[in-house]
């Protein structure tokens, strides 16, 4: 049941430190992309908005998922530690803390993914409807 352990460290905390990166990526990515844009360049509306709006579906997919992988790895712990528990029989309290740190530490990581990544997107989100707002002052219309 080692491998469980490594597969928790390596695996889940890995996977979401990927994630992180990649949502983290988007995110500088998208703002660079707005702080360079040229409203004008757009006749219309709609082919704005899917400019704008291109990739950030990402950055909530990895915010609103990371916390479900961050307990899929608590619960992979736990098991591991009930299973150490059970083929050991008496254990010492402090072995059965470090297995719950392990379990408890995959949670946290996918805490600390989810709440840059989904305030990212409210960001990014807020921007673009200011952008559009913009575009529409600009134009002096607003397209239904």
């Amino acid at each position: 049941m080692e491998w469980l352990s490594i597969a928790i460290d390596y695996g889940v905390i890995g996977l979401l430190v990927f994630l992180s990166v990649i949502a983290l990526g988007i995110a500088i990515e998208r703002f660079y992309f707005f702080k360079h844009i040229k409203l004008e360049a757009f006749p219309d509306k709609t082919t704005l908005e899917m400019e704008l709006t291109k990739k950030i579906h990402l950055i909530a997919t990895i915010g609103s998922n990371a916390p479900y992988l961050g307990l899929l790895g608590t619960v992979l712990g736990i098991m591991l530690t009930f299973f150490m528990i059970g083929k050991e029989g008496l254990m010492d309290t402090g072995r059965i803390m470090i297995g719950l740190a392990l379990a408890l530490k995959a949670t946290a990581v996918g805490l600390l993914v989810a709440i840059p990544s989904i305030s990212s997107y409210n960001i990014l989100l807020r921007k673009i409807k200011v952008l559009l707002m913009s575009w529409e002052i600009a134009h002096g219309r607003k397209e239904l």
